[in-house]
């Protein structure tokens, strides 16, 4: 019996999950009920959370000109949508850090998946686009679904990169995983964050970035997305 998508997401939760405190953040943001004192009272909850998300607001990246030196003013300052895209920055990684593989480091794997990010969030401030935190993410992201499928197919995630090994064209990695397993990495990794119920934007530019083309909602994401990864390989 072939083992279809929905058969792994069925099981993934065994596997890999979100930390309890970004699945209430994300739930408080999206019924936009919550005050942003409310959503620091979770996050507070959880030191080690909070201690990364202080570090996260404060570095470079965010160019913030005051020092963060509370939740609350973290929330304040960035904003609720903002804040939620840092959060799942710093619990996705962790999230995914235990899957055991033998296919690829996980040094590596983070080291592209972070490029990947940085470019994208940089291609979206040059393009004017607003959500550039949020592509962020997405190219943090977008090859999720690989470590997924390096779990439940080894054997067969290992003849997709050698033949990946002699490809030129990136298109090709995702038909090779469509002709040996089914489906490929991106679809897998789109129906994981679907599951997980995040926003559309990520399930859209993950499931579609190597096929931005067909990206109906957001394809001007979709297609930094898909540039930012080809770039990250140069």
């Amino acid at each position: 019996m072939t083992t279809t998508i929905e058969d792994i997401i069925k099981q993934v939760d065994d596997l890999v999950s979100l930390p309890g405190v970004f699945v209430r953040i994300n739930e408080m943001i999206e019924s936009e009920g919550s005050s942003a004192a409310d959503i620091a009272t979770v996050i507070s909850q959880d030191p080690g959370l909070t201690i990364r998300l202080l570090r996260v607001a404060n570095s470079p990246f965010y160019g913030l000109s005051k020092e963060i030196d509370s939740v609350s003013r973290a929330i304040t300052i960035i904003g609720t949508q903002r804040l939620r895209d840092m959060v799942l920055a710093t619990s996705a990684v962790e999230a995914f850090v235990g899957i055991p593989n033998e296919l690829v480091t996980m040094d590596d794997f983070w080291r592209h998946s972070l490029l990947c990010g940085i470019i994208a969030k940089n291609l979206a401030e040059l393009s004017n686009i607003k959500e550039s935190d949020s592509l962020f993410i997405a190219g943090l992201l977008h090859d999720v679904g690989q470590l997924i499928m390096f779990r439940h197919f080894p054997e067969a995630s290992t003849k997709v990169l050698l033949r990946e090994l002699d490809q030129v064209d990136e298109s090709e990695i995702t038909e090779s995983e469509n002709e040996i397993i089914g489906f490929d990495h991106a679809q897998l990794g789109g129906a994981l964050i679907a599951h997980w119920h995040l926003p559309a934007i990520f399930v859209e530019t993950i499931s579609y970035h190597h096929t931005p083309e067909q990206a109906t909602h957001f394809p001007k994401h979709t297609s930094i997305v898909h540039i930012a990864n080809t770039l990250a390989v140069l």
